[in-house]
């Protein structure tokens, strides 16, 4: 079973798009703004925007002929509050389990 959060952990899991999310920390920019920044090409892009928009982690809108982007820091906030839950110390199943294995 596949989680909520996959499409995010997935857009993360690349370089390139954590440096266009990194960008985007700044302000909202257009795709052709973004795409001066990085040597690749404008098909690659695109597909690093398509990852993104999946999950969420951006959003888009149209001015002109112009897709400015924007960073939605809701998921990736939503994102991290998952990961400190996860790895939080405190009282875990892991936790438990090492506790009823030292009494062993």
């Amino acid at each position: 079973m596949s989680s909520p959060q996959q499409p995010v952990f997935k857009a993360l899991a690349d370089p390139t798009r954590r440096a266009i999310l990194k960008r985007l920390q700044e302000g909202s920019e257009t795709a052709g703004e973004i795409a001066s920044e990085f040597p690749i090409s404008k098909p690659s892009l695109s597909h690093h925007f398509n990852i993104l928009k999946a999950a969420d982690l951006v959003r888009t809108e149209r001015r002109g002929q112009h897709i400015v982007y924007s960073l939605n820091a809701t998921v990736l906030q939503e994102a991290m509050a998952m990961l400190l839950d996860i790895f939080s110390p405190g009282d875990s199943s892991q936790d438990q389990d090492n506790e009823e294995s030292e009494r062993e």
